[in-house]
């Protein structure tokens, strides 16, 4: 039990990680389904900045003279922080680019439920 209550912001991951993942799966509203993409990927944004961090480390600026050895054990490192900039880029570009999707959706069809665009792509 106690391991369990030490990693509790895994739980919080991978309970986030399951709402976007059932939004985007179970409902038939398109926005609805954006809205679950984009807590999926904030969920695993979030997990690897988290893996990211380090207890009692600093950040990775050399304060002191290029002539002592550098301990790595004591900076952070700096290269999932900046992957994840990374990611929320492209996380926001697909946001945009799914909403403007979804507007041309409902301009074509004149609503954003999944059933009834498919009854009137059959229909035609």
């Amino acid at each position: 039990m106690e391991t369990l209550i030490a990693k509790y912001n895994y739980w919080i991951y991978t309970l986030l990680m399951m709402v976007g993942l059932y939004a985007m799966l179970a409902k038939n509203n398109l926005v609805k389904k954006v809205i679950g993409m984009s807590i999926f990927q904030t969920a695993i944004i979030i997990f690897y900045v988290s893996i990211g961090a380090k207890e009692g480390a600093t950040i990775p600026i050399l304060m002191h003279s290029h002539e002592e050895t550098v301990r790595t054990v004591e900076y952070v490192n700096p290269l999932p922080h900046v992957l994840m900039l990374t990611a929320i880029v492209v996380s926001v570009a697909t946001l945009g680019v799914a909403l403007s999707i979804a507007l041309r959706i409902h301009q074509e069809y004149g609503t954003l439920e999944e059933e009834e665009i498919l009854d009137q792509i059959q229909g035609l």
